[in-house]
């Protein structure tokens, strides 16, 4: 798996584009990555929702949860789902609307700096083996391009985002990833 740098996507992925990005700001280095988890309705898994979502197709009729849903414009750079299929919605040199507000090491719009990658999951639920094993491809083709995104700058939703996220949750199992990763 890599990432081809000009037009900022990864090979292995689909594409299916988010109205949900715009560019990042001049001089911005990528040099963070943030892991989300992410279900529609919450706890369901599989179906068109989260591409809804992220494409702004999503129907609040459909479900009472998709009604609190309404007129939010969010997006990630990659979706890994339960099976492993990847899909990108933002080119990596864009910024992706994934982060809201945030910070890290005392940075905030944590969006500017960062790629953010969902799970398809929930907090309390495990993650499947293809995911783990999916991540830890796209995570070592983005680091291959992108280098400053170090061992240390991978992190949680709820890591930049305490008190108000708490994705990916206690199912994920860090110690695992970091074991993948080497």
């Amino acid at each position: 798996m890599k990432v081809d740098l000009t037009a900022g996507r990864l090979d292995a992925a689909g594409y299916l584009p988010s109205p949900n990005s715009d560019e990042r700001p001049d001089g911005i280095t990528i040099d963070l990555l943030v892991i989300h988890g992410i279900s529609l309705p919450p706890g369901e898994f599989g179906g068109p929702w989260i591409d809804a979502l992220f494409t702004n197709t999503l129907d609040p009729a459909v479900h009472p949860y998709f009604q609190t849903l309404a007129g939010l414009r969010v997006s990630a750079h990659v979706l890994i789902r339960r099976d492993g299929e990847l899909t990108q919605y933002v080119p990596f040199q864009r910024r992706a609307w994934h982060a809201g507000v945030s910070e890290y090491a005392g940075r905030s719009r944590c969006n500017d700096f960062s790629v953010g990658i969902e799970l398809e999951g929930a907090d309390e639920v495990p993650y499947t083996d293809r995911q783990y094993q999916q991540l830890a491809e796209v995570i070592r083709a983005l680091r291959q391009a992108y280098p400053a995104i170090t061992p240390e700058r991978l992190v949680g939703h709820a890591d930049i985002a305490p008190g108000r996220k708490t994705d990916p949750g206690p199912a994920f199992d860090w110690v695992r990833l970091h074991r993948l990763l080497g």
